[in-house]
């Protein structure tokens, strides 16, 4: 299982990602476009592509000039039927790559907060075991519209596509899943002041905010996870699929 992850600032992390992927044996190859913004040449390499979060818009293409071609190669990752999950500005990224619209600083959420599922999302591989609602970590100001080949899975009042699907395993997210409480506190020590600014006395309670929800939100972001991971499907299993009988 061979797994390209785009890095869109340093040090993002993967959290519970990182111990799923681990747990199915899985390959990671990292691409940190923040430093030289090299991609994947193609999508040959790679059973399935992870696009992480980072401080730049989706439409930053001045600034971050890779971002089209990011965009361009999650839509032949996704309508070659491989997974496909973007994260935060990773969702964002995908739902560009849909045709969908990204509305930029109109929907801030910090912290842990309460996601709840739609109809749909409550039958989906991905949020099935979360029941009606559940706590996660979010770090955003932008959104977008569902691109209209997607499914909304989740919703929350400031953004209300939370999470969506497209085809059999392209996945966005919205909310941070991965950001385990470890990561948070990491997070927490390398951002003291944008935190302050973006979310004032979140610093001074964060211990108590972190015992009051990080249990739930852990075990909902590993619970996600594994679920993504299971539907990666390698190349060897595509290929027995289409094997005649």
């Amino acid at each position: 299982m061979r797994v390209a992850v785009v890095e869109n600032m340093k040090n993002t992390g993967l959290g519970a990602l990182a111990r799923a992927l681990d747990e199915a044996g899985a390959e990671i190859e990292w691409f940190r476009v923040w430093q030289d913004g090299i991609l994947p040449l193609d999508i040959a390499g790679h059973d399935a592509l992870v696009v992480l979060g980072g401080e730049q818009s989706a439409l930053d293409d001045e600034t971050h000039p890779y971002l089209p071609e990011l965009a361009r190669l999650a839509r032949r990752f996704g309508d070659a039927g491989k997974a496909v999950l973007g994260i935060c500005l990773g969702s964002q990224i995908l739902a560009r790559a849909y045709g969908a619209d990204n509305h930029l600083g109109t929907a801030r959420e910090f912290g842990w907060h309460r996601i709840g599922l739609t109809g749909e999302g409550r039958a989906d591989p991905l949020l099935s075991a979360l029941g009606g609602e559940f706590t996660i970590f979010e770090w955003h100001a932008d959104t977008f519209t569902l691109p209209e080949s997607a499914v909304r899975l989740a919703a929350s009042p400031v953004a209300e596509n939370q999470a969506f699907r497209i085809g059999r395993a392209v996945y966005g997210t919205q909310f941070h899943f991965e950001a385990d409480r470890t990561v948070v506190e990491q997070w927490k020590a390398e951002f003291p002041d944008t935190i302050a600014r973006i979310a004032p006395g979140w610093l001074e309670n964060h211990a108590e905010l972190a015992a009051h929800h990080g249990v739930a939100a852990d075990a909902a972001g590993l619970a996600i996870a594994r679920a993504w991971v299971s539907l990666i499907e390698p190349a060897e299993i595509g290929l027995l699929s289409e094997a005649p009988a």
